[in-house]
């Protein structure tokens, strides 16, 4: 009840002279509830989306009232995820309508929704025939110079990225603001036309790039024939190195040489720490880049993975054995089959280690250099799960199981824990 007005109650309404009383209220009106500030309002919408998904949530946010409109567009445009083709090109449309509207009286140079545009995730666009791929490449050489303050792209590593489109990510307004890559596919040309490769040239501009992720496209180097003069690793003249000082987590996948390689090569990258590559050790030098990688910028790592993708035929290829050597300061390394037997000094920070499964032959060379990683806490099965509550005990003593439970009896003396690949350790019913 308002305190302006006033309600009089009628005990005796048929009475001829019935009085009137004036209600007052028992407890002083409360005060009205100040309405919140716009900003504050978009941290809300901000924190919702982020931990309950855009997926369906943002249009109920938009069809709450107008001025709601209005505070939930940005947020609810900062982070795009789209999954269908007929998404993207209504999302290009819709973006480049808007650019057509802008005019140059505005305070700020870049028009709306396009500039809320931060993360765009394409990863779960799915790939089903060339003439899609041509559509998915257009539509993004139209889409990127209309997101200016772009920071994080992922792609489905099915869809090759053209030269025009790496151009068009590359040579538009805040290139600078791109802070990861994500899904690349990389088809690797010749490594002594360093400057004329559309992806280093497009790394050349991203100087605050933080995450790439790059997964190259070509035979497996076994199938090649290389000669001692086939690379020449020695830069042009007028090569510069890139500028990536703020790159600390890269992948290299299914990549033995390339421009990108051999420019990462002659480039400082001093905040590298998480890496992971597919080794290449059999394939003679030069032709094969990933072990001098390794030995030249090694001294940042903090995590090595090395991982073969899985294709058919696969052809796994051996690492280093020089991996703790060249990486003084490492924490965490992955190995690939076959298993390197690995050589190091007296001592190795070392604190986890992953191999692909329980191997018999590996266990013998793994118990020698024990006593060289005092600080191992953790061996990890990359490939191998813990079988699901509820399998009998033979179950779990037959086959890989049966080598799993053997190896947790030999790390419990040394305490270390045995990790599966979902890195969970095992449960006893």
């Amino acid at each position: 009840m308002s305190s302006s007005q006033v309600v009089l109650l009628q005990p005796r309404p048929y009475a001829k002279f019935s009085g009137k009383l004036l209600l007052l209220p028992l407890l002083p009106s409360p005060k009205p509830l100040k309405p919140l500030p716009a900003e504050v309002w978009s941290e809300i919408v901000a924190y919702v989306l982020l931990y309950e998904g855009p997926v369906g949530l943002a249009g109920s946010l938009l069809r709450i009232c107008k001025g709601f409109t209005e505070i939930a567009l940005p947020p609810v445009y900062a982070s795009v995820t789209l999954s269908r083709l007929s998404a993207l090109e209504k999302f290009q449309a819709r973006l480049h309508a808007a650019d057509q509207k802008w005019d140059s009286i505005r305070r700020i140079p870049y028009s709306t929704p396009g500039r809320w545009v931060q993360v765009l995730d394409l990863s779960q666009l799915p790939y089903t025939d060339e003439a899609q791929s041509l559509l998915v490449d257009s539509l993004l050489t139209r889409l990127f110079p209309l997101v200016p303050f772009l920071s994080r792209l992922s792609i489905n590593p099915a869809f090759v990225l053209s030269r025009r489109t790496m151009t068009s990510l590359g040579e538009r307004d805040g290139t600078v603001n791109l802070r990861s890559l994500e899904g690349i596919s990389y088809v690797p040309g010749p490594t002594e036309l360093l400057d004329n490769d559309p992806l280093v040239r497009l790394l050349r501009h991203c100087i605050n790039l933080e995450e790439l992720d790059v997964t190259g496209i070509c035979p497996d180097p076994a199938d090649l024939e290389y000669t001692a003069h086939d690379t020449d690793l020695t830069p042009p003249d007028s090569f510069i190195p890139l500028n990536l000082k703020r790159l600390h987590t890269m992948t290299l996948l299914s990549m033995h040489t390339s421009s990108l390689m051999l420019s990462l090569l002659f480039s400082p990258l001093p905040s590298l720490r998480k890496i992971t590559l597919t080794p290449y050790d059999d394939i003679v030098y030069p032709a094969a880049l990933v072990s001098k990688f390794i030995s030249i910028h090694g001294e940042t790592f903090r995590s090595l993975l090395l991982f073969t993708p899985k294709s058919w035929p696969t052809n796994l290829h051996p690492s280093p054995t020089t991996l703790l050597e060249t990486c003084p300061h490492l924490r965490h390394l992955s190995l690939e089959n076959p298993l390197p037997t690995l050589t190091f000094p007296v001592t190795h920070p070392l604190q986890i280690l992953s191999i692909p499964r329980p191997n018999a032959d590996f266990w013998r060379v793994f118990e020698r250099f024990l006593p060289r990683l005092p600080n191992l806490c953790i061996l990890r099965m990359r490939d191998v799960r813990w079988l699901r509550k509820g399998m009998n005990s033979r179950a779990q003593l037959a086959g890989v199981q049966g080598e799993m439970m053997e190896w947790r009896k030999r790390l419990g003396r040394y305490r270390i824990r045995l990790l599966d690949a979902e890195w969970n350790e095992y449960k006893e019913c």
